[in-house]
């Protein structure tokens, strides 16, 4: 098998690979807002239930959670798993495990906004919301960028975990040319990918940092 022809069967999983990453990033964001909000409430018995989840998303294998995710339907409710769902049951399973992680960076940010800033939106006039989503949240965001952006880059590896639910992205698509060819160039070809992404990755949440600093 030539390069050209190995790069292009893994071309079709790296778009696949993309397509993971793409879709976690836009659930997880705003469900991890969502749950760091339930995690701070007043109300004990919600607070609680979310501890439980955060706690156990970030203490159980995400591979051992995309099992459940895909398989648990079947055993509970006698679903069809086939077709579509397998896709569907990855970026569930990836969304709500990373929801679990960005909420308590969140978390972490919004707790770490001084008092007075809340005191004097009040005294402006600024209602509950406003405070939060004009005043807060902004600064939340620049705090939090570089905790995010280690985050995000784990993320590009374990898209890789969905060979566990035999999803042909880019990862599995490259072992399966090793195995049938006896070569190591897909591997090779693999590094470079996650490479590239990563270093992408990196150079736009550093320029997104510097965007919002105070100090330029």
């Amino acid at each position: 098998m030539s390069f050209t022809t190995m790069l292009s069967q893994m071309s079709v999983g790296m778009m696949r690979t993309i397509g993971i990453f793409v879709l976690t990033l836009l659930f997880s964001l705003p469900l991890g807002l969502v749950v760091s909000f339930g995690r701070m409430s007043k109300w004990k018995p919600l607070s609680l239930v979310v501890k439980f989840y955060i706690s156990v998303m970030r203490g159980t294998p995400l591979m051992l959670q995309l099992l459940v995710v895909f398989f648990g339907p079947f055993y509970l409710f006698g679903m069809n798993i086939g077709g579509s769902w397998r896709f569907i049951a990855i970026i569930v399973g990836f969304s709500l495990n990373y929801a679990a992680y960005f909420a308590e960076i969140f978390r972490s940010g919004i707790e770490s906004m001084p008092v007075g800033q809340y005191e004097a939106a009040k005294l402006l006039g600024y209602s509950k919301g406003q405070t939060f989503f004009l005043i807060i949240l902004p600064q939340v965001i620049k705090r939090i960028l570089p905790s995010v952006t280690n985050e995000i880059i784990t993320l590009v590896k374990d898209t890789s975990l969905a060979f566990a639910l035999a999803y042909m992205e880019m990862f599995t698509i490259a072992k399966q040319i090793a195995a049938s060819k006896t070569t190591f160039l897909p591997f090779i070809i693999a590094a470079v990918f996650y490479y590239v992404f990563n270093l992408l990755v990196a150079v736009v949440m550093e320029a997104v940092e510097k965007k919002l600093s105070y100090y330029r």
